[in-house]
């Protein structure tokens, strides 16, 4: 299940983390709805495979990060703006090749199932539709570590003082994030389910696709330390003549 609050998130916007219990009788109590609501989106009003128009999803906007011309998809419908309400952890309410581009920011290490969350995005997109998404950077978190350098990490959402406290607290947030990210994990997942010029880049400022991932979506991207981002982030793109799907 995808959660409301993000936990790096959290730390930048020093937003309150909702109990794993509230969130479990959340699910408990309006999932069935949600998923109702999805299939009712999913026929009536989404996109159709193959449209002319530039269809662009966020997943999981928030609070905070609602973005203007796309369809922003989130679980929360209380206190996230979202145009659709629906757990992007299950299949996603779009049709067949109806999406151009996704964008995700720290969503991902919330997902039971990151293969199952890449084989639908590349259901979703067209041909030669594209990705970015993030989440905590497990990469630059071990080589932190490693330094020694305690003050990259935050004592969010436990107060700790020792670096492997903080360490613990980075990579797994209460029980809140459900995986480590790296690079070349995220990488190997992409691929594995078809999508082609899969790599890494700096939150901010980087990206192969500036058209579509510009200066409205990357400013959303707050980074403390540019120099060793908290955040990791991976583009890709679906083959305009895909292989058989994953």
């Amino acid at each position: 299940m995808v959660r409301a609050s993000f936990c790096l998130i959290c730390v930048f916007f020093d937003l309150p983390m909702i109990s794993r219990q509230a969130k479990a009788s959340f699910y408990l109590a309006l999932g069935p709805l949600m998923r109702l609501n999805s299939l009712i989106y999913k026929i009536f009003r989404a996109p159709v495979s193959g449209a002319s128009e530039n269809v662009r999803v966020q997943l999981g906007p928030g609070q905070r990060h609602y973005l203007e011309g796309w369809i922003n998809v989130d679980a929360n419908m209380f206190t996230a703006r979202c145009d659709v309400w629906a757990d992007i952890s299950e299949r996603l309410p779009f049709r067949d090749a109806s999406v151009d581009a996704i964008y995700s920011h720290h969503v991902i290490e919330h997902l039971p199932d990151l293969v199952v969350h890449f084989k639908e995005l590349f259901r979703i997109l067209k041909p030669g539709g594209v990705f970015r998404v993030g989440g905590p950077n497990g990469d630059a978190a071990m080589r932190e570590y490693l330094a020694g350098n305690k003050a990259w990490f935050s004592d969010f959402p436990d107060a700790r003082s020792s670096i492997g406290g903080r360490l613990e607290n980075f990579i797994f947030c209460r029980g809140e994030h459900l995986t480590i990210l790296t690079a070349s994990f995220l990488e190997e997942i992409a691929a594995d389910c078809g999508f082609k010029a899969v790599r890494a880049v700096r939150p901010i400022t980087e990206t192969g696709f500036p058209d579509i991932f510009d200066a409205r979506v990357m400013e959303h991207e707050w980074e403390s330390t540019p120099e060793s981002p908290h955040t990791l982030l991976i583009e890709g793109q679906k083959p305009e003549r895909p292989p058989e799907k994953c």
